[in-house]
């Protein structure tokens, strides 16, 4: 729909977030597995930022990795669960079109450094393990530095466009988003104007950036298995193996519930609405939930600091009865 010259588009003061569709009796009770995760998400990524900025003998490329996956997961979280447990709980719909926006921004852009982060990752097991030699050669301060700033560079840039083009759609349908979050095509259904250049440009940096990240990080895991296989040593074949392969199904748990979420939600329209919901908050919250166990509880080095730091607090001297 075309709007006159001397018009702009309207936007509606606030949205309505529903939830779940078709589970509303069911909030109360789903609040728990999104509470449960949100705990757990927290308490373990911020004891992992904290033990790694702590401890100088883990200021190395991997444990800073660690430490930024870790801190990106901490703000996912916090940009998604509060709405949604305030919806479960107290029916608190409303929310602004500005902060729609901004939600939609902040989920879209921790989505994109979460797999930019889990790229870098994956680089540095390549490097550690096929260049071991040119370890600390290869990733220096300064090209940690770089990698950190290139990935919040993308993930801005890979964004914006998109604020922009919702920013100017006509929104003169129903203002109710039937979801617990804001996000890109949710908003884009609700304009009466066509909204192909919207879900074109989504297709085009969901390709561009996740597409071409998974990519990558299979490449670089098929090169880390041929090297592991041709390690002399069974032991350290199997505890290579063992490492990796708990990453490898993190990983792969992010990029399939992404991409299942993310074309269901343009061309599965036989998928149940609340199916797709659940999903579309699954891909966000499991891994930040399974990543401080995988990535951190199960190295050596971090889950010794960790305890460390508990046996420290817990043999503080106390005052009083």
């Amino acid at each position: 729909m075309l709007l006159p010259s001397n018009m702009t588009p309207a936007s509606p003061a606030s949205f309505l977030l529903t939830g779940i569709p078709g589970l509303e009796r069911l909030h109360g009770w789903l609040s728990i597995p999104f509470c449960a995760m949100f705990s757990v998400a927290l308490l373990g990524n911020s004891a992992v930022v904290l033990v790694v900025a702590k401890e100088q003998a883990l200021h190395q490329p991997m444990y800073i990795f660690l430490a930024m996956l870790a801190l990106n997961d901490v703000a996912l979280c916090l940009v998604i669960v509060p709405k949604a447990l305030a919806i479960f709980w107290w029916r608190a719909e409303e929310i602004s079109f500005q902060g729609c926006l901004a939600q939609m921004f902040f989920v879209h852009a921790f989505f994109l450094s979460e797999s930019a982060i889990l790229l870098a990752m994956a680089f540095d097991r390549f490097v550690a393990i096929c260049r071991p030699l040119r370890y600390m050669a290869i990733l220096t301060g300064t090209t940690l530095a770089r990698i950190g700033a290139s990935l919040v560079a993308r993930s801005v840039c890979a964004v914006v466009p998109g604020v922009f083009l919702l920013r100017r759609l006509p929104y003169c349908r129903t203002n109710v988003i039937r979801h617990t979050y804001c996000e890109n095509m949710g908003i884009a259904k609700l304009a009466c104007a066509d909204v192909t250049l919207n879900s074109a440009y989504g297709l085009a940096a969901a390709f561009l950036t996740t597409g071409l990240d998974a990519i990558l990080v299979v490449v670089s895991y098929v090169l880390i298995l041929r090297a592991v296989l041709r390690l002399p040593s069974r032991d350290a074949r199997l505890k290579a193996l063992g490492t990796c392969g708990s990453h490898v199904g993190v990983l792969a748990v992010f990029y399939s519930l992404a991409f299942f979420s993310f074309f269901t939600h343009r061309f599965g329209h036989s998928v149940p609405h609340h199916v797709h919901i659940l999903l579309a908050n699954l891909y966000l919250l499991v891994p930040p939930t399974l990543n401080p166990i995988v990535y951190g509880v199960k190295t050596k080095e971090i889950r010794g600091h960790v305890l460390g730091l508990l046996r420290r607090k817990g043999s503080a001297p106390q005052f009083g009865v």
